[in-house]
């Protein structure tokens, strides 16, 4: 087993919930391996040395798995990476994971350590499963029925660029299989795009947004010089490619009759901000 929970006594429980940083509670601090500078956690000595007072040349993360000294936070003895400190015998987290080499004090964040990822998750180990394809962890509501995307985790968050694989925030699965920050996907949705970054296929329910576009298209006049215009248009939300009469305000896909597509090749572009209109 890589991860171990202190039981609690007088000893072990000293200084809880007392030390550490805005990222963990926990009584140690590291010694990065990289710079040899002693940090309070690893997303401390990332923030620090990645910010934009440092030469980008030297900019860098910490290689976390290499980890090798901790100083307990109570009694400041500098020791190797273990739980329980040899000097004055507190537990320098509550949760510890000895492959990760990460220690927490807030151990109702369920920590567990999935050996696929080959990082600490949070959750419950119980509630989530290992996508193999997806290569990351998932929430057991998801195991039948999400489409799989290679390596769906590791790349950055589309909108924000953090890298997602790693990172602490709340994650969503859009329907299309691309994964992005939740507050990411909220943002997103206070400018009225609810389609994914990735590759366009919308992620929530527009039916009342198309049937409103079904009535502006209806209401509005095609100018006599593109009456007879014809386009070739691809729906992002099916695929299809097809060619249709050119319109001003929208195209409607005649497969899906999704009003999220995109011309292709023939005559300008219809008026995109009358679809963000109806999206309204």
């Amino acid at each position: 087993m890589s991860s171990f929970h202190c039981e609690l006594n007088s000893t072990v429980d000293l200084g809880y919930g007392n030390f550490g940083c805005t990222h963990y509670r926990r009584r140690c601090k590291i010694r990065a391996p990289c710079c040899d500078e002693i940090f309070d956690c690893r997303h401390c000595h990332n923030e620090s040395k990645n910010s934009m007072e440092i030469n980008p040349i030297d900019r860098h993360d910490i290689p976390r798995h290499e980890l090798k000294r901790v100083i307990c936070s109570l009694c400041d003895t500098e020791q190797e990476v273990q739980q329980q400190c040899f000097h004055c015998g507190v537990c320098m987290g509550k949760y510890f994971c000895s492959k990760c080499k990460f220690f927490d004090d807030d151990i109702s964040k369920q920590q567990y350590h999935c050996n696929e990822c080959g990082i600490c998750r949070t959750g419950g180990e119980e509630n989530f499963f290992h996508c193999n394809r997806c290569g990351c962890c998932y929430s057991l509501f998801m195991k039948d029925s999400h489409n799989c995307v290679e390596r769906a985790m590791h790349h950055n968050c589309p909108v924000c660029f953090e890298f997602l694989f790693e990172t602490t925030k709340d994650i969503t699965v859009l329907p299309c299989g691309h994964t992005i920050h939740l507050e990411c996907v909220k943002e997103m949705q206070q400018h009225f795009q609810y389609a994914c970054p990735v590759c366009s296929k919308s992620y929530c329910d527009m039916s009342r947004a198309w049937k409103k576009l079904d009535q502006r298209v209806a209401l509005t006049p095609v100018p006599q010089m593109y009456r007879n215009k014809m386009v070739w248009i691809l729906c992002n939300d099916c695929g299809e490619r097809f060619e249709t009469n050119f319109h001003i305000v929208a195209h409607k896909c005649q497969k899906c009759n999704s009003y999220n597509t995109k011309q292709t090749r023939g005559g300008p572009p219809p008026c995109s901000s009358s679809i963000e209109e109806m999206k309204r």
